[in-house]
This record gives structure tokens, sequence and C-alpha cells, in this order.
């Protein structure tokens, strides 16, 4: 993606991003939340912070990856602790934000590589036209 085309769907990402973290965060301290299928917990942990990673990361392309894990994982950990509320009726489990922060690590761990992969490739020539090609 040029810079252009990232500044142009910057504002989507990051709509997304607060759109996904509203969503997890109310259904992360719902008393009864629905029922999603027949996922374990940690599964569902997995998938909504992995999921908010990745557009953290593409809300904020120039922000450090460990900035964004840091506070990533700290999102997890103060739903833990708001979940201890009594008349949420939630259990406060450590094991969830652990979770949450092993996919976190995992999400940052493939942008870096994949980030050192495209930085390594070489810059693809432009494809000239049969109009333009030289006999």
């Amino acid at each position: 993606m040029t810079e252009t085309t990232l500044a142009q769907v910057r504002p989507l990402f990051l709509c997304a991003l607060i759109v996904a973290t509203v969503g997890a965060v109310t259904l992360a301290l719902m008393p009864h939340p629905p029922h999603v299928a027949d996922v374990s917990d940690k599964w569902q942990h997995m998938f909504a912070f992995g999921t908010l990673t990745i557009l953290s990361v593409l809300a904020f392309p120039a922000t450090s990856l460990l900035r964004i894990g840091e506070r990533m994982s700290f999102l997890g950990a103060l739903i833990e602790v708001f979940q201890s509320i009594p008349s949420l009726h939630r259990d406060c489990d450590v094991m969830d934000w652990l979770a949450d922060t092993l996919i976190i690590v995992a999400v940052l761990a493939v942008i870096v590589v994949a980030r050192r992969v495209s930085a390594r490739a070489p810059a693809a020539q432009p494809r000239r036209s049969a109009l333009h090609r030289r006999a």
C-alpha cells in the first residue's frame, strides 16, 4: 500500500477499531453475554484481542508495536479487573488476561516478520505497456 492509500483508509481502520473495542468491552462486561457457538472462553478472548491488535496496527501505523502491545494487554487486564465487580456476575480470570497477551504478542510477532520480509523484497519495477516497449 502506498502512503497516500494508507492515509485514505486509515480513518476506516480507526472507526473499525473503535467499534470493535466498544463491542468487545461491552460483551466482556455484560452480566449475561450472548452464547457464541461452542467456542471456549479463551478462544473468544484470543479472537477479540487478535482482531483488536491488527486493527490497532492498521489504525496507528506509525506507533511503536511495543506500545500497541502494552496498551492492548493493559486493556485485557482492565477488563479482568472490571469483571471482578460483584454486580456484574462475571469472573476475573488471570488466565483470560494471559490468553489476551499471548495472542497480542503472536500477532505482533507476525507483523514484525512480515515487515522485515517486505523491507527486504526488491521494489517492483513498473510494467511498461506494449506501446512503450522498445523493439
